[in-house]
């Protein structure tokens, strides 16, 4: 049976983060490519999933509900950013990042790329950490943090579904995306991801000292609304055709009836 304290499974999630980011730095350097980071984004929270559950010391319900909620989450997430990258070159976002490296890129992008990540990594993951080592029965805020969650990832694999069908259609070339789940939020899959984490915040907060890792779930959205997400794909797709009057018609975040 696993003793793991909250003090110690704080130190293993930090070193499997380590590794992870290890194994994704090595890898984008050797490929001349930095956005493997989005595959390892997913995978990294699942990595840490899987240490919590193993090495945990609370109830066994609640570890193993948490490695099913992430991982589900992370693979698909990661299967998903696989796929969408393959044979493609790097990520507009980070080719603009790197652009201001004054000196090596290289070192610029571990700095800025794969450092931020494992500290937003290990940060973000809080909620999974103090689980793993917490003890209480199922009650109303797991049963709402889990219907969050599948909220979540259900609004965000349907609007990855939909962009993926749109960006097959050849007939969609130079067009913007604003049916379906688009047609209520310029970024439903970001939302999905937000739903998804704050689903997972509420079941460990169902528990002392659960409730304390609130910062984590904030942390995650504002990464996901003014961060590396929303903000800089604004950024990237405001000379697009179009694309203004879809902002002046479309939600930016939290999804509402088109104008």
């Amino acid at each position: 049976m696993s003793t793991m304290t909250l003090g110690s499974m704080m130190l293993a999630s930090f070193v499997a983060v380590v590794v992870v980011i290890a194994v994704t730095a090595a890898i984008g350097i050797r490929i001349g490519r930095h956005n493997v980071v989005d595959v390892s984004w997913g995978v990294g929270f699942v990595v840490i999933a899987a240490v919590s559950a193993v090495g945990g010391a609370g109830d066994l319900w609640r570890r193993l509900l948490m490695l099913v909620l992430v991982g589900i989450w992370g693979l698909r997430l990661a299967w998903h950013m696989a796929v969408r990258s393959r044979g493609k070159g790097e990520d507009p976002r980070y080719e603009q990042m790197l652009g201001k490296a004054s000196g090596s890129r290289t070192l610029y992008a571990i700095r800025k790329i794969y450092v931020t990540q494992g500290i937003s990594l290990w940060f973000v993951s809080l909620p999974i950490q103090v689980s793993a080592v917490s003890t209480g029965g199922f009650n109303l805020l797991v049963l709402l943090g889990v219907v969050l969650w599948l909220v979540g990832v259900t609004f965000e694999a349907v609007a990855d579904r939909q962009m993926a069908e749109f960006k097959s259609d050849p007939g969609s070339y130079g067009h913007i995306m604003d049916q379906g789940l688009w047609a209520w939020t310029r970024h439903p899959n970001y939302f999905g991801d937000a739903c998804v984490w704050w689903g997972i915040f509420l079941v460990a907060a169902s528990v002392w000292p659960g409730v304390l890792t609130f910062l984590s779930p904030v942390a995650m959205t504002y990464f996901l609304v003014f961060a590396t997400g929303a903000r800089l794909l604004e950024r990237h797709m405001a000379h697009r055709p179009g694309y203004r009057e879809y902002q002046e018609r479309t939600s930016y975040f939290i999804p509402r009836p088109p104008r």
